[in-house]
């Protein structure tokens, strides 16, 4: 019973945050909303029991978005909303197509004959999924994602010119900021 509550408020929230992404008109506010839908998926993965995948999603979704929202805020010309806006061109097609393809999907999952299950469940769903996805190369693809993990750090720790406290000199003992753009927390 707590399974299905879970299920259906995960499913609810997954799509009327789905919904708000097309909704605000804050480049960064569609970016968190999406955020919420795709985490909200992760967690239906989670519940599946296929802890592996769901915290790689979960990992990869809020990593990917976070980073979504800071280059929008550096470079889109309206990222806080302030003037009107729309992320959707073509409003009634696509509404006429996106009805067609849940309509499609729908009958789909309705009519479709579903196998019945042969067997038990495995052990061990996690290992038999990575076995199944990457074979033999797991081992490769976890050294591959902790290498990019290191590349992402060290590239953002190079691409800063100054340390946390070059502000105040190497002993920290300047009065004031010496700040190269005047204005900020240093005056």
């Amino acid at each position: 019973m707590l399974d299905d509550v879970i299920f259906w408020a995960l499913a609810l929230s997954a799509v009327a945050a789905g919904v708000m992404v097309f909704r605000f008109d804050s480049m960064a506010r569609a970016t968190y909303a999406l955020l919420v839908s795709l985490l909200c998926v992760g967690g239906q993965v989670l519940l599946l029991g296929l802890d592996y995948l769901g915290v790689v999603i979960v990992l990869m979704m809020t990593i990917e978005m976070a980073v979504m929202a800071v280059f929008m805020v550096m470079y889109m010309m309206n990222p806080a909303g302030l003037l009107p806006m729309t992320m959707v061109h073509n409003k009634k097609g696509a509404a006429v197509i996106c009805a067609a393809v849940f309509g499609v999907l729908a009958a789909g999952i309705l009519l479709a004959p579903w196998p019945a299950r042969r067997g038990r469940a495995s052990d061990d769903p996690t290992m038999d999924l990575g076995m199944s996805l990457m074979g033999p190369q797991m081992l490769t693809m976890m050294t591959l994602g902790l290498t990019l993990f290191a590349t992402i750090v060290v590239t953002v720790v190079l691409a800063t010119r100054r340390g946390r406290y070059d502000r105040f000199g190497d002993d920290l003992s300047a009065h004031t900021a010496d700040d190269p753009v005047r204005g900020g927390v240093g005056r």
